[in-house]
């Protein structure tokens, strides 16, 4: 099959892909990390969506969109990233051409109450929908804490594949945290960026690959 995969510099998921048998090719504004330059295809995904693909599965940047962000909402609003981020991910959505869709993202607002509240002039343009399926790295052999939303289209939900124990940290004020997450913060404060900290955990890239793909 012809695969894109938008927004992965990584290369996780495009080399599963690969070893399948596939065509597939990576899509980013930026080089690829993955080792695989002649499977990379650095430029805007606008134009490569408009061509024929068997699949797309798509990993837009959720900086503007994830709910985690809350606190500098209204400034995005504001000076228009907020918008643009919500139009760039329903590009994704909107692929009638092509029959087997995927999109991932942490808890966003694409879906909720949200949008309807502040957009409505997108709510006009788009048909807004909630994720199909919420996944965990701890159920793809990674002992890491991390709701990850799936939109899917033309493909079923993922099933587990290897379930371990997330490591968790109390911090002295009892709150716990998954382990990950506060590497993640100590990354962030050391300067990281988030492309570093966002890249998909290889346990669910094999399954994506395997379950949707495999022969």
């Amino acid at each position: 099959m012809k695969i894109l995969v938008a927004c992965e510099e990584s290369q996780a998921v495009t080399k599963e892909l690969r070893e399948l048998g596939h065509e597939a090719y990576s899509c980013d504004i930026l080089e690829c990390s993955g080792g695989h330059p002649e499977w990379h295809l650095q430029q805007d995904v606008t134009e490569l969506l408009k061509q024929e693909w068997d699949a797309v599965l798509a990993f837009p940047p959720c900086t503007h969109l994830a709910t985690s962000g809350t606190r500098h909402f209204e400034k995005k609003r504001n000076d228009g990233r907020q918008k643009e981020a919500i139009e760039f991910f329903m590009k994704f959505e909107n692929l009638p051409h092509i029959d087997k869709v995927m999109i991932e993202n942490p808890v966003n607002i694409i879906g909720g109450e949200y949008i309807k509240k502040h957009f409505p002039e997108l709510c006009e343009k788009y048909e807004f929908r909630k994720s199909n399926q919420r996944i965990q790295p701890y159920e793809h052999g990674h002992d890491s804490k991390k709701t990850t939303c799936l939109w899917l289209k033309g493909l079923p939900k993922l099933e587990p594949t290897n379930i371990v124990e997330p490591r968790i940290v109390t911090l002295a004020n009892g709150k716990k945290f998954s382990a990950d997450y506060m590497e993640g913060v100590k990354r962030s404060k050391a300067g990281e960026s988030s492309v570093a900290r966002s890249k998909t955990y290889t346990g669910i890239a094999k399954a994506m690959a395997e379950q949707w793909f495999g022969n």
